[in-house]
């Protein structure tokens, strides 16, 4: 079986309003015994001489294993063989005092990177969860002279956490309170505990009442995440019950913005672009029938793939996971209409096809991590996975749904690793307004400078939508409008007349008479409006690379169309199946 006949395989069960299982969610057994399997290769991807993890370039996180090993070793169950045992705990105890070694006197280390690229020292967050939640587990069954080495570095280590690194509501500084938490109890310090309560207070008091958590304007979909991995672990080892209702927000947000095929939705956030693969729940979805519903639905498709999970979430799930009953989630719904955030975002589920559209409007920020809300649109179908959309970047106007002005005045320059993100002169690509249109056809009307842009998504039948672009030309600058489309390397791009592509490293722009007025590729075809053209690749900035630099494989095929008073209005269709 192909992967897309798999997802159509679970989305067709979805849509009948069948699971692949019961209703109830068990999985501490099955974990146990793939936990127990991972073991083995865990201990052989360690320097015996150094304590040290992983391949390459080594970096703390690369001792985050130590976790899985420290649960396989705590836990006890007839299909575990590694309980206390002495071979993993001494490859436990090596892996910490690896970290010591490498801390400075604050008990930070230097952040690196795999790519070679360091980025100043740091609590590395994941590290110390990593660890401390090892030595809650293993501490009583290490000597004296290893727990001594152990308590002044995770003492040192969590005092300047506490001091220094909880002065806002983030995931980081979320992820640490958990730990600091978990340190209070070990080492009994109880002014921890209180502290790291007190913080999480605030996390839910910062919570947006639709459920995400916000770095500037709208919601984190990829990264929000993580509070709800940390809240989840914080609430098994305190039972502080006043978090429940912010996990419970937050789990209902984060499993309705999913793709059919289990991806994460991007439109919506202001951090990721879109990146395909089954998005795998962490444990603070365990703490609702909910959220217990939305894991099922991930691991089924997950095992229809033939995806393991990794050891890592294992181990996290049988410490601290719930299992119980389930609910169905929102993706088993073959039409809907929904609005969250006052009407800042829509999901349309029309049979196979799933349109979400954002209204998150803000200005240009000047963070590197923080994404121009610019690509409002996303089309994905059943068959094809996402088509249309990808989500936002900087210093790359042509991922914007509509530009008004010279798209020439912003783009990345090569090797520069401080640019500033705001254009050269007049070009207005991000909107200063947006309302969304919740009736069919589903769209956005749009502000930007004077103009007025609207984008509508008309599904037609279950093999067809048409996207409509309208915009007004009042202020006497270039109007474009831009679909951008999801590119799958190493596959054809079929046109109505020019030859047949495959898509690569090589750029090129064909105008739609080039094209005789229509593309195909990875099972879809578009129609190209008159005046239109196709350009290949348009070329993200990546923030976590410091000179921002992007290949090919993480670009958009770009339809442009631009606006005249000859052309104030494009209609594409947007068809599924073999061309």
């Amino acid at each position: 079986m192909t992967r897309l006949t798999l997802i159509s395989l679970i989305v067709a069960l979805l849509l009948t309003g069948r699971t692949l299982g019961s209703p109830e969610l068990k999985f501490k057994e099955d974990f146990i015994r793939g936990l127990a399997a991972a073991v083995p290769d865990v201990m052989r991807g360690q320097d015996p001489k150094t304590g040290r993890f992983g391949t390459g370039i080594w970096i703390v996180n690369d001792q985050n294993v130590m976790f899985t090993l420290a649960t396989a070793w705590a836990t006890e169950s007839p299909d575990n063989p590694y309980h206390h045992d002495q071979k993993v705990l001494d490859a436990i105890v090596a892996a910490g005092d690896a970290l010591i070694e490498d801390a400075d006197e604050n008990g930070q280390w230097e952040f690196r990177k795999k790519d070679g690229s360091t980025w100043g020292q740091t609590y590395m967050p994941w590290a110390y969860s990593a660890w401390i939640k090892s030595y809650a587990l293993v501490r009583d069954a290490m000597t004296p002279e290893q727990r001594k080495r152990w308590d002044e570095a995770l003492i040192r280590g969590y005092t300047h956490i506490a001091e220094t690194q909880l002065k806002r509501v983030h995931n980081i500084p979320t992820n640490h309170a958990m730990g600091l938490y978990i340190a209070g109890q070990v080492f009994d310090r109880p002014e921890w505990c209180e502290q790291s309560k007190a913080f999480m207070a605030r996390v839910g008091a910062e919570q947006d009442p639709a459920g995400f958590w916000s770095e500037n304007c709208g919601p984190v979909v990829q990264y929000g995440t993580v509070y709800t991995d940390a809240l989840g672990v914080y609430y098994a080892v305190s039972h502080d019950d006043a978090v429940l209702p912010t996990i419970e927000r937050a789990v209902r947000f984060y499993s309705t913005f999913i793709y059919p095929d289990g991806s994460a939705v991007e439109t919506v956030d202001e951090r990721n672009p879109y990146h395909v693969g089954v998005r795998f729940p962490n444990v603070g979805f365990t703490l609702t029938p909910e959220g217990r519903g939305f894991l099922k639905q991930q691991m089924d498709l997950l095992a229809l793939e033939g995806h393991k999970i990794g050891a890592d979430n294992m181990a996290n799930f049988i410490m601290y996971g719930q299992e119980g009953p389930i609910a169905l989630t929102a993706a088993q719904q073959a039409d809907r209409t929904l609005m969250l955030d006052g009407k800042k975002a829509l999901i349309r589920r029309k049979g196979p096809w799933f349109v979400c559209l954002s209204a998150y409007c803000c200005p240009i920020p000047t963070s590197r991590f923080l994404e121009d809300r610019q690509n409002l649109v996303s089309v994905f179908h059943d068959k094809c996975g996402l088509i249309v959309g990808g989500g936002n970047t900087k210093l790359q106007p042509l991922w914007s749904n509509f530009t008004v002005g010279d798209t020439s005045l912003l783009k990345h320059k090569p090797g520069d690793e401080k640019p500033s993100f705001l254009p050269t002169g007049p070009l207005f690509h991000v909107p200063s307004e947006g309302s969304i249109k919740q009736d069919d056809p589903v769209g956005l009307n749009l502000t930007y400078g004077e103009e007025r842009c609207h984008i509508f998504v008309e599904p037609i039948d279950d093999d067809t939508v048409l996207i409509h672009l309208r915009s007004t030309l009042r202020s006497g600058m270039p109007v474009e409008g831009h679909i951008t489309l999801i590119p799958h390397l190493g596959q054809a791009l079929r046109t109505g007349k020019s030859p047949e592509r495959t898509l690569g490293e090589d750029a090129f722009t064909m105008t739609s008479e080039d094209a005789g007025g229509w593309i195909a590729h990875g099972g879809w075809k578009l129609s190209l409006p008159e005046g239109s053209k196709v350009i290949w690749p348009a070329i993200p900035h990546n923030p976590y690379r410091k000179d921002g630099s992007a290949t090919a494989g993480e670009g958009r095929i770009v339809v442009s169309l631009p606006f005249s008073p000859e052309h104030e209005e494009y209609v594409l269709k947007l068809e599924i199946g073999e061309q």
